[in-house]
């Protein structure tokens, strides 16, 4: 892992309301859930490189992205195994893996092993946590 991935972002509830929107506050910093089916991003056909909303930092490509039926822009890898975390949860009743920005922290959503092939996984994100950066 590079020097650059292994230094947090990191700054307190404040900063982070300034910089995010009432939405993207609730979902990366308090672990929320956007509607299903809500987010532009859930249909997107450009071709780029999705960012963490939060701290910029390059997570899914949409060369790995999938209709997944399911309402969120969902991927079958992120762009490098440093770019995410991954953590139990245990809420709603639930045993899920919950899926964060390896740099800020961010929630971007869960991870489930009913994936396409290669990898067989289904990175199944919020699209607000989410910022496209369309390849030149």
């Amino acid at each position: 892992m590079s020097s650059k991935s292994s230094i947090k972002h990191q700054q307190d509830d404040a900063a982070w309301r300034e910089q995010l929107s009432p939405e993207e506050f609730y979902v990366t910093r308090q672990h929320g859930t956007e509607r299903p089916f809500s987010h532009p991003y859930n249909n997107e056909k450009t071709k780029g490189q999705y960012n963490c909303v939060c701290c910029g930092e390059p997570l899914f490509h949409s060369s790995a992205k999938f209709d997944s039926g399911t309402g969120w822009p969902s991927f079958y890898q992120p762009v490098s195994a440093e770019a995410v975390s991954e953590h139990q949860d245990r809420s709603l009743f639930m045993r899920r893996t919950e899926v964060r920005c390896a740099k800020c922290d961010a929630h971007l959503g869960h991870v489930f092993p009913d994936g396409p092939q290669p990898t067989g996984l289904r990175y199944c994100m919020n699209g607000v946590a989410l910022k496209l950066q369309p390849d030149e």
